[in-house]
């Protein structure tokens, strides 16, 4: 028998956080994420997300032993601003039981029906910047911090019990050999000269501050038509910049500005922290951090994280601008691969700005929707 215990203590969930690594103790390709990290991130006091979405997290028990987790999630920018009914769930984890994923889908399914919501879609997070979608493809390959590794029994679950697919993602991967110059070189010239952009690289953290309020607002817009989009907020933009911005490397930001200094493209590429964080193995001490600062240092394999282009210059060669100066930055470092994070499949814009660096398409991913 399955009893559901709704995780709300601190201890509660530190279990919720921990269990992955159970069923994932054997496993190479499992990226463990920094439990307090996680644990942060489930805190309403630390988490600005919860100023506009709600979150109640679930731990599935057989006897003593947790068997199972869930996060449902409520965003109510969602709900009353984009009139969008949707329970969102996530962190969902579990033994090869349906019974198991059938209670803790149940209970989502609950909550979503007491709010009088129309359908049930994940494994999401809150927003458009949390980790997304059930890996169906790829379970061989090396998870990223910014993805969720899961069993392929996972998609045999969701399907078994009656859900549909919603979103499909790609992760595609490139060496870095593939990115050859003459495709965006020349471009670089032409798309200064004729519309008077230039970029801007950063040598400091500090130098990119200042900016980064910008560069989320440049996100909102670029990519608000996308399918699930949900906006930063004011108050999410402060915890972002801490959260991510003063992690990676100044180096690996780009800017790109018009003639009167406005920012119209950004880029931001991060190196992997993959080994490092399995060295680490949830914890920053005694020598995680000096795991993930090695990694930051000297990994020769980056992540494209985002890349975003003001609509009335996308298409006019400005990634070609972009490119030129991650090149040159990337030669410097003695960059190996190129990964990309999940990008959805009808993603044609995203599509266009690769197709010169034959990325192939190591990994799919999908979210799941069940009407309610």
């Amino acid at each position: 028998m399955i009893i559901l215990k709704e995780a709300t203590t601190k201890g509660d969930l530190k279990k919720f956080v921990k269990f992955p690594f159970s069923i994932y103790k054997d496993c190479k390709q499992w990226v463990p994420p920094i439990i307090n990290d996680e644990l942060d991130s489930f805190n309403k006091d630390k988490n600005p997300a919860f100023k506009d979405a709600e979150a109640r997290f679930f731990l599935a028990y057989r006897g003593n032993t947790i068997v199972g987790r869930i996060a449902a999630i409520v965003n109510w920018i969602e709900i009353k601003q984009q009139r969008i009914k949707k329970m969102r769930f996530g962190w969902f984890d579990f033994v090869d039981d349906t019974e198991v994923s059938e209670v803790l889908l149940n209970k989502v399914k609950e909550i979503g029906q007491e709010h009088k919501l129309e359908y049930m879609e994940g494994p999401v997070g809150f927003s458009n910047l949390d980790k997304v979608g059930v890996l169906i493809e790829g379970f061989s390959e090396m998870g990223t911090m910014i993805t969720w590794y899961n069993h392929a029994y996972y998609q045999e679950h969701y399907e078994r019990l009656g859900f549909v697919k919603e979103k499909e993602y790609m992760e595609n991967r490139f060496p870095f050999s593939n990115a050859d110059p003459k495709f965006f070189t020349k471009v670089d010239s032409l798309v200064q000269a004729r519309y008077g952009v230039k970029p801007l690289s950063f040598t400091k953290t500090e130098e990119v501050m200042p900016m980064a309020d910008k560069m989320f607002d440049l996100f909102n817009e670029t990519y608000s038509q996308l399918s699930s989009f949900v906006p930063i907020t004011e108050i999410q933009k402060a915890y972002f910049k801490k959260k991510y911005i003063s992690f990676i490397n100044p180096e690996y930001i780009k800017f790109i500005l018009d003639k009167d200094d406005k920012l119209i493209a950004f880029g931001i590429v991060m190196p992997s922290f993959s080994e490092a964080l399995q060295k680490a193995k949830g914890k920053l001490f005694p020598f995680g951090f000096y795991h993930l600062l090695k990694a930051k240092k000297h990994s020769k394999d980056v992540i494209f994280y985002l890349i975003g282009v003001l609509p009335e210059y996308q298409n006019k060669g400005v990634t070609a601008v972009m490119f030129n100066q991650y090149h040159k930055t990337f030669s410097e470092k003695g960059i190996v691969n190129c990964i990309r994070t999940p990008e959805l499949e009808d993603n044609v814009a995203i599509k266009q700005i690769w197709k010169h660096f034959k990325p192939e398409i190591y990994k799919r991913r999908r979210t799941y929707k069940k009407d309610l």
